[in-house]
């Protein structure tokens, strides 16, 4: 007798690399995933923080250390969902007279939230590589953390009701801006990084790994409950790294000892920018 589905309550971006899953190319003979449909899926990430609306999740890496670190039953899993090098999406006008990033000092830049993971891995290279320290920069957002206790820093304010992002750098009123995994269109833009393909290759080769945006994630009851439903899931995901195309560099690793220096990295960056009140330990991070 075949053994009866389990049925998980996912949210999960549906990209090139998670299709198969979506198609049903990659399946489990008994547990089937269940998607929450999300235009964009960092609009599941408040719901799963806040209400564990789901079993499993995809989630930022800023938004899960923000979660473990406020007590939220959550675990982490070593699947890596998305990952690339973030300078191409610090934008500025076309004829900005901003040479680079350590022009940035003093200067205003827009970001959808200051919790924004692609917000945190750019304040971490500014800081690191050209010396521009989160507090040197005056931070414009336009909502707030998916984890609810978080409040932003001083050194960032709340945009006004109705305000555009874009429409404020045009205006001159922003001198940068960072965008997210799309890259708006428009001649009238470009990099602060003056070659962004340069620069990921230096964080690359100073760190060895390529920052890490989502991770999966399902709830404390789930693993503690079922565990054979957690290690089914991690299978499934190994499945589908299977059937990628072989690449040279794979941004998305699976396995603790892949993806902890992206997350010590992480949590030293979010320290730093006062996205966590302390470090977390790489313990803390994986417990339960």
């Amino acid at each position: 007798m075949s053994q009866e589905a389990r049925v998980l309550k996912t949210a999960l971006g549906r990209t090139k690399y998670t299709e198969p899953l979506f198609t049903g190319a990659v399946a489990s003979p008994w547990l089937r995933l269940a998607f929450e449909p999300f235009k964009t899926i960092n609009r599941a990430f408040a719901p799963m923080v806040r209400e564990q609306a789901f079993e499993a999740s995809e989630l930022a890496i800023a938004t899960f250390l923000q979660a473990r670190a406020a007590g939220k039953p959550i675990v982490l899993l070593p699947v890596v969902l998305a990952a690339r090098f973030q300078e191409a999406a610090l934008l500025c006008l076309k004829h900005s007279p901003l040479r680079g990033p350590g022009d940035l000092k003093g200067r205003r830049i827009g970001v959808r939230a200051y919790s924004q993971t692609t917000g945190m891995w750019l304040r971490g290279v500014l800081e690191d590589a050209h010396g521009v320290r989160p507090q040197d920069v005056r931070w414009l957002t336009f909502e707030g953390a998916h984890v609810a206790e978080f409040s932003d820093p001083p050194w960032a304010e709340r945009a006004g009701a109705g305000q555009d992002m874009l429409a404020l750098l045009r205006a001159g009123e922003l001198d940068a801006v960072i965008v997210g995994n799309d890259v708006p269109d428009g001649g009238d833009l470009r990099p602060v990084f003056p070659d962004a393909k340069a620069a990921g290759e230096v964080f690359f080769a100073r760190h060895g790994f390529v920052p890490v945006n989502h991770l999966l994630t399902v709830r404390r009851d789930v693993a503690q409950r079922e565990p054979a439903v957690v290690a089914e899931l991690v299978r499934l995901f190994r499945d589908v790294k299977a059937a990628q195309p072989a690449e040279a560099r794979d941004p998305r690793p699976i396995g603790r000892e892949a993806i902890d220096p992206a997350v010590a990295l992480a949590v030293r960056y979010c320290v730093s920018q006062g996205l966590l009140a302390r470090p977390l330990s790489l313990e803390e991070v994986w417990a339960d």
